[in-house]
């Protein structure tokens, strides 16, 4: 292995994922919007970052104020940039998966959510006080419940001005960057494999005892807004399980989630489905911590931003690790 430049830090895994999440979504939006044709207005991202930014920075620097710390990003740019790319992943995904029309109060409201969730609900993860639920997907879940008449892209919106061989290639593409993200970087690809066949098992499910077609109950694997979904959301490395074990427990449950929304008529039982599993999860974590595990040390408040790497398991009595 060749030597560490002198001067230079090595970057953890976690860092490294969400840099290359950030760049994905971020060269994805940009083709979006001036090639793919995508048909929300040109602003939306401009404006979701904006309010990311912006409202990251001041919580940050409040909830520092009160505990009395310096702010996750003092320490020069390096320290800022790597602050602010859950924000930016978050802000990007929310323009890119609903569509509200030439509307952009919706955008600027889902934007606002995912980052004030960040700082409200939390639960110890290992000794640290960590956020529980999905930014972006809580983000986007509270608009559509919020006001019906706010939806979801449809799946052309990704693809309106190519066709032919183009039109399978984009969707490979994202495929092929998110595996192998999840595979190198996050670690999440048992997570995938429960989702994923958790929702084919679903789906096969539905068609033999109810009177949906299987084919159609499938069809949403081929559209690119479940790749995104698939890659780029449900693997968020801050809300999602550690453990192999557990991650394909997470996609089978957000799966049967899934299905009971599809099953009761629940439109974009997706979003919520991810957003109740993660509740589900937080509501463990704090179970686990206060009364399986009650003679732990209490976790010590940290900051929202980019987390270091999980420590090692204490010797001794094992905590139940999600």
């Amino acid at each position: 292995m060749a030597n560490q430049p002198a001067g230079r830090r090595p970057v953890d895994k976690r860092i490294a994922a969400l840099r290359r999440f950030a760049l994905t979504i971020t060269i994805f939006t940009f083709l979006g919007h001036v090639w793919l044709g995508l048909e929300t207005p040109l602003v939306t991202p401009f404006l979701n970052l904006a309010v990311a930014y912006g409202l990251s920075l001041l919580l940050e620097r409040v909830e520092a104020w009160a505990q009395q710390r310096p702010p996750a990003y003092a320490g020069g740019p390096r320290e800022l940039i790597n602050f602010l790319l859950p924000a930016h992943i978050a802000a990007l995904a929310i323009g890119l998966l609903i569509y509200p029309g030439s509307r952009l109060w919706p955008f600027v409201l889902a934007t606002v959510v995912a980052v004030s969730a960040k700082y409200l609900f939390r639960a110890p993860v290992n000794g640290r006080m960590r956020h529980v639920l999905n930014p972006s997907n809580l983000g986007i879940a509270f608009v559509l419940v919020a006001f019906p008449s706010v939806g979801i892209a449809m799946p052309y919106h990704f693809t309106t001005n190519v066709d032919g061989f183009l039109d399978w290639l984009i969707p490979v593409l994202l495929l092929g960057g998110g595996l192998m993200l999840n595979t190198q970087l996050t670690g999440k690809w048992p997570l995938i494999i429960g989702w994923v066949g958790g929702f084919v098992a679903q789906a096969v499910l539905r068609g033999l005892f109810t009177d949906v077609s299987t084919i159609a109950a499938l069809a949403p694997i081929t559209g690119v807004a479940f790749i995104l979904f698939t890659n780029y959301m449900i693997t968020d490395p801050g809300t999602t399980p550690v453990r192999a074990r557990n991650q394909v427990a997470f996609g089978v449950a957000t799966a049967a989630a899934y299905a009971g929304f599809m099953l009761v008529h629940i439109s974009y039982g997706i979003f919520f489905a991810l957003t109740l599993v993660c509740a589900l999860r937080g509501v463990w974590l704090w179970v686990d911590a206060k009364l399986l595990h009650a003679d732990r040390t209490p976790p010590a408040p940290t900051p929202p931003g980019p987390a270091p790497a999980e420590p090692a398991e204490p010797a001794g009595r094992k905590a139940v690790a999600v």
